[in-house]
C-alpha cells in the first residue's frame, strides 16, 4: 500500500504540475483526519497522511514519489435547503428560525436566498425543529452538496450563556 503524505497544491487555486493522477473520493469526516486508509476511484488501496484538512482539488504525492499522484474529490453530503425567496419579509419568523437552529448548533451555509444545513438528523426531527419557525412561503427540500459549502460559514462556535458559563461546539449536530 502506498502512503500519500506530500501536499503539492490545489488545482483550483494554485499551479500544480500536470502528470499522471488518480482521484480519491473523501468523505466529510475523513477530510478532517490527519491520516486514514482508503481506496482510490481506480480501486487501489492507499494511505493518506497529511497534516491539513483536505479540500476538493488537493493533489497529494506518495512518500516514495513513485506512481500517480492523488487528486481529492469531496463526497457530497445531504443537506436541508430552506428557500426564502418567496417568503414574506417576516423578521420575527427569521429570528425564531435562527434561534431554533442556533440552539441545535447546526452548521449552516447561506447561498443566495437559501439557507442550508447538513441533514445529520432524521427528517422528522428536522421538520419538527424547522416547521414551526418557517416564514410563510418558505420551501424545504433536500440536496446533495459539497461539504466544503459549510467551511467558513456560520456554524458551531464558542459562546457564552451570560451566566459565566461558556463552551465550544465542534461541528456535531445535537
Amino acid at each position: 500500500m502506498e502512503i500519500y503524505d506530500t501536499y503539492e497544491g490545489n488545482i483550483e487555486t494554485e499551479a500544480v504540475e500536470d502528470g499522471d493522477r488518480e482521484t480519491v473520493t473523501v468523505g466529510g469526516d475523513q477530510r478532517r483526519r490527519s491520516r486514514f486508509r482508503t481506496t482510490t476511484d481506480a480501486g487501489r488501496e492507499v494511505g493518506v497522511v497529511v497534516g491539513r484538512e483536505l479540500r476538493a482539488g488537493d493533489v497529494l504525492s506518495a512518500e516514495a514519489g513513485d506512481g500517480p499522484r492523488l487528486e481529492v474529490v469531496l463526497e457530497p453530503v445531504e443537506a436541508v435547503v430552506v428557500g426564502l425567496a418567496d417568503a414574506a419579509a417576516d423578521l420575527t419568523a427569521a429570528v425564531a428560525l435562527g434561534h431554533a437552529v442556533g440552539n441545535r448548533h447546526w452548521e449552516m451555509a447561506v447561498r443566495g436566498s437559501e439557507v442550508l444545513f447538513p441533514a445529520g438528523e432524521s427528517d422528522t426531527r428536522v421538520d419538527a425543529t424547522l416547521g414551526p419557525h418557517l416564514p410563510a412561503g418558505a420551501t424545504v427540500r433536500h440536496e446533495r452538496v459539497s461539504p466544503a459549502l459549510f467551511d467558513g460559514q456560520v456554524g458551531p462556535a464558542s459562546h457564552s450563556h451570560g451566566d459565566g458559563h461558556s463552551h465550544s461546539h465542534g461541528g456535531e449536530q445535537q
